[in-house]
């Protein structure tokens, strides 16, 4: 009798530079695959739908990096590349009681109806952009440059009350932190200086408080302690980081889609297709991010032939979740009129994106605008995958402007 012996785990490339091609490697080894993270880390990729929309809900899978094997046996040193992120003191780092006081907070400024407030706000941003467009056109232009970025720039900064010249700069670190490729002395300078300029921003703020997110937070944490110090500059960091970096990828993807598949952009152009289901399509054909990291298996979890074990890292791997052909007819092709398109790009169950209503409502004003205005936009050119598995899109969008 003969055994087979396990697959060693895939290692996943830090540079993201094939990351569909890559995810459909991983499909083919299950919809749960062991993985090597950088530095020889092991975790598990859950790359299929049904899978990972359970194990999202599942008790036994928390989000406390304390609960990380491998960071508790000292395998994870410092300045590696991902620790910042996953280390956040907030939201995604909390659960139990920890994760619903620090949820409860953030909540009040992200529910339905305040997000449907900023509509007209957003509609104005969009139009002042496409003023500036209009002067650059014919192109091609960076249209994730000129166009995608500052827009969800400006709203998240307007939101947490962070200076104009402050933003670039805190984009900078936030994308080194989310760079699976970065380098020791690149994640951890990246690491301090954001919290750094975070947290002169809420000096700032508690010195002179204003109509935004970080006075509301201040407010919370003096009025009865329910947020320590680190907890406001940690949540300022995680709101900032998901409130532009989700956006700016969606509208850039979205904008090659629809390049790669005219039809579809016809059809939302003509108005027989509605934008929102261009801006779902898109997420769910090319999640804006790839691997999320990370969760922690708080008991052993069997998966069919698998067994995650306790401490064990997971990723979340929403792009190759959204092609899983067991969920998605014809999952490689772009179709907003896809119906059911249920998607977990923005997650599922208790860590559920807040910012999700903000992201599409800015996704699909962009776009509708954008198109409105240039319906025959298309990227032209070359292009280069962001250097990461976390972030999925590219670094820059070239594109020809055309009527």
């Amino acid at each position: 009798m003969t055994s087979t012996a396990p697959q060693p785990p895939y290692r996943l490339d830090v540079h993201g530079t094939d990351q569909h091609g890559e995810n459909a490697a991983l499909r083919e080894r299950g919809p749960v695959a062991r993985v090597e993270l950088p530095g020889g880390i092991a975790a598990w990729a859950v790359t299929g739908h049904d899978e990972l929309q359970s194990l999202l809900g599942d008790p036994r899978v928390g989000k406390n990096p304390g609960n990380w094997r491998a960071l508790q046996e000292g395998q994870v040193p410092e300045g590696w590349p991902l620790l910042g992120m996953i280390t956040i003191p907030g939201m995604t780092s909390a659960d139990g009681e920890d994760h619903r006081r620090l949820r409860s907070l953030v909540s009040q400024g992200f529910t339905p109806r305040r997000v449907e407030a900023l509509r007209p706000h957003v509609e104005a941003v969009v139009a002042e952009l496409l003023r500036h467009l209009e002067r650059l056109a014919p192109g091609p232009v960076d249209l994730r440059e000129h166009f995608a970025y500052p827009l969800p720039m400006r709203v998240i900064g307007e939101l947490l009350g962070i200076p104009e010249e402050l933003r670039d700069e805190l984009h900078a670190h936030s994308g080194v932190l989310v760079r699976s490729s970065a380098t020791a002395q690149e994640a951890v300078a990246a690491q301090r200086g954001m919290v750094a300029l975070l947290g002169r921003v809420a000096a700032e703020r508690r010195a002179n408080p204003g109509d935004d997110l970080t006075s509301d937070l201040l407010a919370a944490r003096e009025a009865d302690d329910r947020l320590s110090e680190q907890e406001v500059v940690g949540t300022m960091m995680l709101m900032f980081i998901a409130g532009h970096a989700t956006t700016l990828n969606l509208i850039t993807n979205a904008v090659r889609a629809l390049t790669a598949f005219p039809e579809q952009r016809d059809a939302a152009v003509a108005g027989t297709v509605a934008w929102s289901a261009v801006v779902e399509e898109t997420l769910r054909y090319d999640s804006p991010v790839a691997h999320f990291p990370m969760r922690f298996a708080l008991d052993d979890i069997e998966i069919g032939d698998v067994v995650i074990k306790r401490g064990d890292g997971i990723l979340a791997s929403y792009a190759a979740v959204g092609r899983d052909p067991r969920r998605h007819e014809d999952a490689d092709r772009f179709d907003a009129t896809r119906t059911p398109n249920r998607h977990l790009a923005l997650g599922h169950g208790l860590h559920f994106c807040l910012g999700a209503p903000l992201a599409r409502l800015e996704a699909e004003v962009a776009l509708r605008e954008l198109y409105g205005r240039f319906p025959g936009l298309a990227a032209v050119g070359e292009t280069t995958p962001i250097a990461s598995f976390v972030s999925n899109s590219v670094q820059a969008l070239p594109v020809a402007l055309k009527g």
